[in-house]
């Protein structure tokens, strides 16, 4: 009988110690969540083939979940504490609100859950994440007011439409352009503080009444040039720029990209778009992740790019490989 139970503590001590050794080994599967904004636009989606990319090279799994709209808070910061529980290898977050998702993060990084930001930052958070991987938006929005002050040959009255509270992104975005283009002496900004919504049929219908406040009494504009934010902002506000007959009239400058406001530039309803690289924010946000899980240094802060898009550069290689990285190949391997 002693040795019956002797022989099954042997076994059973064998099992303990491989299934350790099988947890432990460099060589077993990491699993990343990458919880962006919202799940719905183009720019997240071109994030999400850029994970899935860089998962397939370093045989990583993805776990892709987000809110459904990009101004719910809480089901994102639900999303980051269900993940800490599954006890995922590392999170890639892109951040709705700059201060609601502090503790969350906190909560990922106490239970040993390394957290790469990006898109978007986290205020007064840099000791907690591992690496900022984003565009330089402050940037972004100084690339569009330059471009609109060139159009507008450096006078005229312009507005700007902000995208959500909260969104250190485009609220950098929004920073950069004013700064900027209230160093044009002949330029006014008539209004700066309107923000779109998180959808797209939001921006639209806050666009109307927008740019009903700078309608004359006989239907004619009183502004000559507009700036947005982000991609749902700049559709909202094309949309509306056509029903009332005014594109190309008023200029304009977006931000992000799409095909509709690529048509949009195409046809010269929309004079600019400044766009990122949300493919490669994806990518390297996950090589990244695996380079700190391998006992790598990272680099703290990541610029992935920004560029301003016109109808006279849209051919160019180096705008078309940014527009049109092959989204729909990696989405389909990353969901296989």
């Amino acid at each position: 009988m002693n040795l019956v139970i002797m022989r099954w503590v042997l076994i059973s001590l064998v099992l303990v110690l491989t299934a350790c050794q099988k947890s432990d080994s460099p060589s077993s599967k990491k699993s990343i969540a990458v919880i962006p904004k919202g799940t719905t636009h183009v720019f997240w989606k071109s994030i999400q083939a850029g994970a899935y990319k860089a998962g397939n090279e370093l045989d990583v799994h993805i776990d892709w979940i987000g809110p459904e709209k990009e101004d719910d808070r809480q089901q994102q910061i639900s999303l980051v504490d269900n993940q800490v529980l599954n006890q995922v290898s590392g999170i890639l977050l892109a951040p709705i609100d700059d201060m609601a998702l502090r503790r969350p993060v906190q909560s990922a990084v106490d239970a040993g859950i390394p957290v790469i930001i990006i898109d978007s930052g986290l205020r007064d958070a840099d000791k907690l994440y591992t690496s900022f991987i984003a565009t330089n938006n402050y940037r972004g929005g100084e690339l569009a007011a330059i471009e609109l002050a060139r159009i507008l040959g450096g006078k005229g009255r312009v507005i700007l439409l902000r995208f959500v509270e909260g969104s250190a992104s485009t609220e950098e975005r929004a920073q950069g352009f004013l700064d900027k283009i209230n160093s044009y002496s002949e330029i006014e900004v008539v209004s700066a503080e309107q923000y779109g919504g998180a959808t797209q049929a939001q921006a639209q219908q806050v666009a109307e009444n927008l740019l009903l406040r700078f309608s004359g009494p006989s239907g004619q504009m009183l502004i000559d040039g507009i700036f947005c934010c982000n991609e749902s902002t700049t559709y909202g506000m094309l949309q509306t720029l056509r029903r009332k007959r005014q594109t190309g009239q008023i200029k304009f400058i977006g931000f992000d990209s799409s095909p509709p406001l690529l048509e949009g530039l195409q046809n010269k309803e929309l004079q600019g778009l400044v766009v990122q690289n949300p493919f490669k924010m994806g990518y390297l946000g996950i090589k990244t992740m695996m380079q700190h899980l391998r006992g790598e240094p990272v680099e703290k802060e990541i610029d992935t790019g920004v560029t301003l898009v016109t109808n006279e550069n849209l051919g160019d290689a180096e705008i078309m490989e940014i527009l049109f990285p092959d989204i729909e190949k990696w989405l389909r391997i990353g969901t296989d």
